[in-house]
């Protein structure tokens, strides 16, 4: 007879349905698992031998053959020993309880039949979810936002022999797992840096309100020690709060990385720029997110932007199009989310000081060109906003900054102004530019201004774009319905960045 329990696969965030088949066969004693296992699926032989032989049945005489289906599909992850253990025990007759269509088997086996979590357990339980199963059998892990899940029935079980006697209908007197409330999880957040701990630079202070208000990109271009890196670390302080569907996106995402996050904020990553490809688009022979993904609904932040490959800056295209990124490898193709605003800073040439009022620049015009050409044009076009920095006299500046509660609260109600515009979690910045126009259309003068200014500094099509973009987010925060005036000329003085030559570097 065979005996079929179901259990969950991934493939990257999406999940399928994978069915564990164990039959008793005549022949040699062993136990074969086939259906495209890897090594640690094929490893899981021993492991569940040996947690059944703890559990008091001893199967080392039988020749039990293991099938996950589909078979098409590459199996990585010990999350199915527990689903295994089960049907072997069905199949040899040592459980009797009937084998549930809507139930689904998680977890990795100990040798004494201990259950363990393994990585990807979160976007495996809300896969489940979204493939109909009505209960899952799994281990406690206290990172899981369980209270999120409310519609599962999620059964926490220790050891297989504390399985056995639920499925028996036994109930096991355990403690109860300790869940975090949701109150925890949205609790006033603790920065260490503050909008109004930084003196002087109030246009990119502005600048960066935009950019956080509708998800726009910017790339800082100033000398060394101007404060570009600060103000890149400042800025997740004015950005708001993830919601819950968002949480559990970034959460799965870091499961898979096998990294920990404090979830609630949105992620900020900070490459070195000698990071691979790999590290920051994702792979690896079983693909695994990278840098792009695990900023996912935060802050992508590249220091010294021009110091990066160019090859591996290119690469940047997809996500930043598109919000996602397609890994290719043999085994696989997985897609993974990357959707999140890209803060890029960089010297304006390579010794930093061109154009600088106090420093002489020692560069020569080939070597600033070359320096330059390691940014592409494509990327350039991909970024919202050019923010010029130059370095702040303390002794002239006397005004006083806002606070980062202050301007979050600001761009929070842009943000609500965009979710109930679009009627979908969506910012400007990621909008489709069809429902853009279509929710707020330009005026024939502001798009003759546009093209008048487009013609004049050469801009593209996609950069033409993003201004319209940019306008759209000035609006929301100054709270007018259509596009105004005002919001079209500040978004196009966004998208100039002074550049000096070396000659008018020499002569100012």
């Amino acid at each position: 007879m065979t005996v079929k329990i179901l259990s969950i696969g991934l493939r990257g965030l999406e999940g399928y349905r994978v069915q564990v088949e164990v039959q008793e066969v005549p022949g040699i004693a062993a136990m074969v698992i086939v259906g495209l296992p890897d090594a640690s699926v094929k490893e899981a032989k021993e492991r569940v031998l040996a947690s059944l032989y703890a559990f008091g049945c001893d199967f080392f005489d039988k020749r039990l053959v293991v099938h996950l289906s589909p078979p098409e599909r590459k199996k990585h992850s010990p999350m199915f020993d527990l689903a295994m253990a089960i049907g072997i025990l069905k199949a040899m007759g040592k459980l009797t309880a009937p084998a549930s269509s809507d139930a689904a088997f998680l977890g990795s086996l100990s040798l004494d039949g201990t259950i363990q979590p393994v990585d990807g357990m979160l976007p495996a339980i809300l896969a489940a979810k979204k493939l109909g199963f009505q209960k899952i059998y799994l281990p406690y892990d206290p990172t899981l936002p369980l209270h999120h899940l409310k519609d599962l029935d999620c059964i926490f079980v220790q050891t297989l022999e504390e399985t056995v006697q639920y499925l028996h209908g036994q109930r096991v007197l355990s403690l109860p797992p300790v869940f975090r409330s949701p109150e925890i999880m949205d609790s006033p957040r603790k920065h260490h840096r503050d909008f109004q701990s930084i003196i002087g630079h109030h246009q990119a202070k502005r600048a960066l309100e935009i950019a956080a208000a509708g998800g726009h990109n910017v790339l800082m271009v100033g000398p060394p020690g101007c404060g570009k890196s600060l103000l890149a670390e400042t800025f997740p302080s004015i950005l708001p709060g993830l919601s819950h569907d968002a949480q559990l996106e970034v959460i799965s995402l870091y499961q898979l990385a096998g990294e920990k996050i404090e979830s609630g904020y949105p992620p900020f990553r900070h490459p070195h720029h000698s990071a691979s490809s790999v590290s920051l688009i994702g792979g690896g022979t079983h693909p695994k997110p990278g840098e792009v993904s695990l900023a996912h609904r935060g802050v992508l932040f590249l220091d010294e932007m021009a110091e990066f490959a160019k090859k591996t800056l290119d690469m940047l295209r997809q996500p930043l199009e598109t919000g996602k990124v397609t890994i290719s490898r043999i085994s696989s193709t997985v897609t993974y989310p990357a959707d999140f605003i890209l803060l890029g800073a960089m010297n304006p040439c390579p010794c930093g000081y061109l154009g600088s009022r106090t420093r002489y620049c020692t560069c020569s015009p080939k070597q600033i060109q070359a320096y330059r050409n390691r940014v592409s044009g494509p990327i350039y076009d991909r970024m919202d906003v050019l923010l010029p920095l130059e370095v702040i006299d303390f002794t002239k500046e006397t005004r006083v900054s806002e606070s980062s509660e202050t301007i979050r609260k600001r761009v929070e109600e842009a943000r609500r102004k965009q979710y109930e515009r679009y009627g979908k979690e969506i910012t400007n910045g990621r909008v489709p530019f069809e429902l853009l126009m279509e929710k707020s259309p330009l005026a024939k003068r502001q798009q003759h201004l546009l093209q008048q200014w487009a013609s004049q500094h050469q801009w593209s099509n996609r950069v033409q774009t993003k201004i319209i973009r940019l306008a759209r987010t000035i609006s929301d925060l100054k709270g007018t319905e259509e596009i105004a005036d005002e919001s079209l000329w500040e978004a196009m003085t966004l998208r100039w960045l002074k550049t000096y030559t070396k000659q008018q570097a020499t002569a100012r």
